[in-house]
């Protein structure tokens, strides 16, 4: 633990630390060289629930890399994302461990309802893996009026885990796809997001007609 320790703080980099801060995560290892420790460590639960408990960010983010995600309890996961406490901390615990975990389905449902927006985030980042790879039993039409009803004034995790699922919506089920169009033209949400060349727009209505477009072709 130590030895791992002492190794993550010599990854650390000012000037990565300043670009992550922009974004709200407080660390400063080049995610390149954190992957390459991890792959070097293999998987080894016990260490990684013990960098989970220094709540250093960089050790958190390994301990998901090298963690077995199938071995936390639902009660386990639902406490370790109310600590994540920064984005990619947030994100990487939920695509990396809880979607692979047999509870994933009892946390989406609970943290959809959470009251707590960022919980709620990571509930609808579940529906949206499961409108894109097993829709059965979903209420599409509902999830629409959701996301039309409360989107638009969602605090910006929370908005933006939506938008997601409605531009999904829209990329896999046709016959949803002109109203998941309508929906995000209305609401205009991330329409003036910034987009870097090459990259396409969150903008949900420009999102959904590339993607389908480039499926198309």
């Amino acid at each position: 633990m130590a030895e791992v320790m002492a190794e993550l703080a010599g990854l650390e980099d000012p000037k990565a630390r300043a670009v992550n801060e922009k974004h709200g995560d407080d660390h400063g290892v080049n995610l390149g060289k954190l992957r390459a420790l991890a792959k070097r460590l293999k998987t080894q639960q016990e260490l990684a629930c013990r960098l989970w408990e220094t709540d250093d960010s960089a050790a958190r983010l390994l301990a998901i890399l090298i963690c077995r995600p199938k071995a936390f309890g639902r009660a386990e996961l639902d406490t370790m994302l109310r600590q994540a406490r920064t984005p990619k901390v947030h994100d990487w615990l939920v695509n990396y461990v809880v979607k692979k975990n047999p509870h994933a389905e009892e946390l989406r449902l609970s943290w959809s309802a959470d009251p707590d927006p960022v919980v709620a985030g990571a509930g609808w980042a579940l529906t949206t893996e499961r409108v894109a790879k097993n829709p059965e039993g979903l209420d599409l039409p509902g999830l629409l009026d959701t996301i039309e009803a409360d989107m638009k004034d969602a605090p910006d995790r929370l908005q933006w885990a939506m938008n997601h699922c409605l531009a999904q919506i829209g990329i896999e089920h046709t016959e949803q796809r002109t109203r998941a169009i309508d929906i995000g033209e209305r609401l205009e949400v991330l329409k003036d997001y910034p987009t870097p060349p090459g990259c396409t727009s969150p903008f949900a209505p420009v999102w959904i007609n590339e993607m389908v477009r480039r499926q198309q072709g």
